[in-house]
């Protein structure tokens, strides 16, 4: 079942490695920097899909950790380890919070949507169908805040 159809990843670091390392200002500089990566479907994901105006754009990058746990590579997001490539349902409380910012918002990320998965939209008992509106609402609220709807 669809929750956050329009989710999508952003491009975020800790307010400490920006101060170290600086920020990005254009995609190409994301060489020059940590990029924490994470694995997606049994591989690292090592190149960032963007879409900068009307043009796609895939970016290879690469740092000194690797995992397979996505809540691991935001705690070292974090703690000022390196950039993240992050789901915005991810990191947006810790974007408002201030624990980390956005960078590159001009700079369209991949989709990256989110469903519930369950045995059967047949047998969806009163429970789930609850448990879906609430997650769709809470994510809506998150997504209206996304950098993409600020532009």
């Amino acid at each position: 079942l669809p929750v956050a159809a329009g989710n999508r990843r952003v491009l975020c670091a800790a307010p400490a490695y920006l101060q170290r390392h600086g920020a990005p200002q254009r995609l190409d500089e994301l060489a020059g920097h940590n990029c924490l990566r994470f694995m997606l479907a049994g591989r690292v994901h090592d190149r960032w899909c963007f879409q900068e105006g009307r043009r796609g754009r895939t970016v290879q990058v690469s740092g000194d950790r690797v995992s397979d746990d996505a809540d691991v590579v935001r705690r070292w997001a974090l703690a000022g380890s390196g950039l993240a490539y992050k789901s915005w349902l991810d990191i947006a409380d810790d974007v408002a919070a201030g624990r980390l910012q956005v960078l590159l918002p001009d700079c369209l990320g991949e989709a990256a949507p989110l469903s519930l998965l369950c045995a059967h939209r047949a047998q969806l008992s009163k429970p789930v169908r609850l448990l879906h509106g609430h997650l769709q609402t809470r994510c809506k609220a998150l997504l209206a805040r996304a950098p993409w709807h600020l532009i």
